[in-house]
């Protein structure tokens, strides 16, 4: 099977394709496609809220004929190279049909009022990437799916406390609200980029919660063997890397977006390197 997918950036998708092994490139690439594109609908472009619904119910119409054992759609490839993705690597559709889902819902709901709201969200737009990975590589086993839920979804909310102001701009507010209500932070506030000692407050908390998750799950990178492990100890120290970055600027989200530069991803690099030969995870932070 070949793929001339790209496996770029997406925020969901912990992968590079540098380290991947080279046999495993190809299914990568169109399970990327398939995310991408997928996200893509509910995110990009002007068109209606209508036509983002019925574009992801047409994707889940043919992930249905592939758990079905029916043909795809002659004029949709990508879901043919997806059938046999799936049927070569014996693939569950759910977490393909859940990562719809949540891309579904991407275009209706801007707000969560709690946490567990929101958690609900990452179960279904990020934890399924690391389960997929995980079954390519025939890793997913209990243990180890429980700690890539907490690294794809700690990544996703690094993601949503980097692009605070991004979202905005989209009219979204990933932040729980309950959140924001104990710590007097208001959407107006947002609006108006206050940067105050209640925003930095609240960032502190949400920060220190994204990394005592990824921290919880890094030890699943120890225990991967080869290219694969050494690139989720990257994606480890990845995310560590940007909460850093975030703690610099003193939570200010609004004028300085963190983001990894070269000399970032080298640090993270050699961190995940260190991390991969050391055979075991980050420490913990106290207090």
């Amino acid at each position: 099977m070949t793929s001339d997918a790209k496996i770029e950036h997406y925020e969901n998708f912990p992968v590079a394709s540098i380290l991947l092994p080279r046999e495993m490139r190809a299914p990568v690439g169109v399970i990327y496609n398939f995310a991408r594109t997928a996200d893509d609908i509910a995110d990009e472009g002007n068109a209606p809220n209508a036509e983002r619904h019925a574009s992801l119910a047409a994707y889940r119409a043919e992930l249905d004929k592939i758990a079905a054992g029916q043909p795809t759609s002659p004029d949709k490839p990508l879901f043919a190279a997806l059938a046999r993705v799936i049927a070569e690597h014996r693939l569950a559709v759910e977490p393909f049909a859940d990562l719809l889902s949540a891309f579904d819902q991407d275009i209706e709901i801007k707000r969560y009022a709690t946490f567990a709201e929101l958690r609900d969200y990452t179960r279904r737009s990020a934890d399924p990437v690391g389960r997929i990975m995980l079954a390519l590589f025939k890793l997913d086993t209990p243990e180890n799916i429980a700690c890539s839920d907490d690294i794809c979804s700690a990544l996703q909310l690094i993601n949503f406390w980097q692009d605070v102001e991004v979202d905005w701009r989209k009219a979204r507010v990933y932040l729980p609200q309950d959140d924001m209500a104990r710590f007097g932070v208001t959407d107006a506030d947002i609006g108006a980029q206050t940067f105050d000692d209640r925003w930095r407050a609240l960032m502190r908390y949400e920060v220190d919660f994204a990394r005592q998750m990824m921290l919880r799950g890094a030890p699943l990178a120890n225990r991967v063997p080869g290219r694969f492990g050494l690139e989720l100890c990257c994606v480890v120290q990845g995310g560590l890397r940007i909460l850093d970055l975030i703690e610099a600027v003193d939570y200010d989200v609004f004028r300085h977006r963190p983001q990894l530069g070269k000399t970032d991803a080298l640090r993270v690099f050699l961190s995940g390197l260190g991390m991969k030969l050391r055979g075991t995870p980050p420490k913990t932070r106290a207090g």
